[in-house]
C-alpha cells in the first residue's frame, strides 16, 4: 500500500501484522480506560483501593503483553521481515 492511496483495503500481511499486535492493543485500551477511571475518581475526591488497583493491573498486563509481543516477533519470522 502506498502512502497516498489511503482508501486501499489492507494487505493479508498488514491484517496478521495488526492481529498479531491485538492482545498489546487491547491491554493498552484497558490501562487507558482504568487510567481514566482512576483520574476521574480523584478529581471527584473518591478514589479507592479497587481503582489504584484496577490501573496498576492494566499497567502490568500491558508490560506482560509487550514482552509476549516481543518473544512472538523474534520466534517467528513475520511476512513483513520475509519480503
Amino acid at each position: 500500500m502506498s502512502d497516498h492511496d489511503f482508501y486501499a483495503e489492507p494487505t493479508a500481511a498488514d491484517l496478521a501484522a495488526i492481529e498479531i499486535e491485538e492482545p498489546l492493543l487491547a491491554a493498552e485500551f484497558e490501562w487507558a480506560l482504568a487510567e481514566v477511571t482512576l483520574l476521574d475518581a480523584i478529581n471527584r475526591g473518591r478514589t479507592c483501593e479497587l481503582d489504584v488497583r484496577r490501573a496498576r493491573r492494566a499497567e502490568h498486563a500491558v508490560i506482560r503483553e509487550t514482552f509476549a509481543l516481543v518473544a512472538r516477533l523474534t520466534r517467528s519470522p513475520s511476512p513483513r521481515r520475509a519480503a
